[in-house]
């Protein structure tokens, strides 16, 4: 069974509360009357499975789930060759490089760019 159990009727919603675009977009879906599950990608502990199911979801690499735009992106990482490993444990030492807020309904699954995204899911 999958790490990452989703529904049909349900939106699993992954944000960082410190970030005003992901807390817009919790607000949009909370204000929708969406059936949300919500989780805090700071205070959450990511599995190494369960970065390969949400990059498998998103049909992106693993290193494709970093942020390399955020502040606590080591410039030295850009030019790096690592493996998928090496991205999992990048993004479980400090899960704030998520890309963030992602959406997931169902099979669905998306980075949110503005919160009216997930009416599109």
């Amino acid at each position: 069974m999958p790490e990452l159990a989703s529904s049909e009727r349900e939106i699993i919603l992954y944000y960082n509360p410190d970030k005003p675009s992901s807390s817009k977009t919790l607000g949009y879906a909370k204000g929708q009357g969406y059936i949300l599950r919500d989780i805090n990608i700071v205070t959450n502990i990511f599995t190494g499975t369960q970065l390969e199911e949400l990059a498998s979801k998103l049909n992106v690499t693993i290193e494709g789930l970093v942020n390399k735009e955020h502040k606590d992106f080591d410039e030295g990482l850009h030019d790096s060759c690592f493996s998928a490993n090496d991205w999992i444990k990048v993004l479980q030492k400090n899960s704030k490089l998520l890309k963030e807020p992602i959406a997931i309904r169902g099979h669905q699954a998306m980075f949110i760019k503005t919160p009216s995204d997930l009416s599109r899911l």
